[in-house]
């Protein structure tokens, strides 16, 4: 199976036997992995009705709901960890979606594309218009995304908010690089959170 490079990292994150939630788990290959390699007791929530029963076929527990609005029904501490794989850009009310997120698992694992990237940066100043990239695959209008950050803000957010980061990974390329100027260099970003 091919999961993303955020997946990837993700999957190296999570411990044997936990109790995960994948958030925006679309058709179910990061809880197949998991469920796999890990042997993780997950559930899944999605949007797409199609996605939702791709991931049912493959024997996933998904439902369809919408995390802006429905992760206030799941209990607090039900899940050991909360997954948000390159979902956030696409939330109505992403702090607030962290912040369930938090209630209801004890970490939060959260992946998103960096829109402070150089090459974004540089698609802007140079051409003027939104750029297309690698990590950002289709054009303005065509994109699910509606609160496009940074690394930076996404950690400004965080803090904000009284959240902890436990730790963070970042990628270009597909592969993993430097904290130093990541909100620069970094295409991708994979935070662990906790409760403070």
């Amino acid at each position: 199976m091919s999961l993303r490079a955020d997946q990837a990292v993700i999957v190296a994150l999570i411990a044997r036997d936990t109790r995960v939630l994948d958030i925006g788990c679309g058709d179910g290959a990061l809880l197949a992995e998991l469920r796999a390699t890990a042997h993780i007791d997950g559930r899944g929530i999605e949007l797409d009705a199609r996605d939702v029963a791709s991931a049912v076929a493959r024997g996933l527990s998904v439902v369809q709901g919408d995390a802006d609005t429905d992760l206030v029904d799941y209990p607090a501490d039900a899940f050991d960890v909360v997954i948000l794989s390159n979902t956030l850009q696409a939330m109505h009310a992403p702090a607030t979606v962290l912040g369930q997120m938090l209630r209801i698992g004890r970490r939060a694992v959260v992946s998103f594309p960096n829109f402070g990237h150089w090459r974004v940066r540089l698609a802007l100043l140079a051409g003027g218009r939104m750029p297309v990239t690698p990590t950002l695959p289709v054009s303005w209008h065509q994109t699910p995304n509606i609160h496009l950050c940074t690394i930076d803000d996404f950690r400004a957010t965080v803090a904000e908010h009284g959240f902890t980061i436990e730790s963070a990974a970042f990628l270009s390329n597909g592969k993993r690089c430097g904290a130093r100027f990541a909100n620069l260099l970094a295409e991708q970003a994979v935070f662990v959170l906790r409760r403070t």
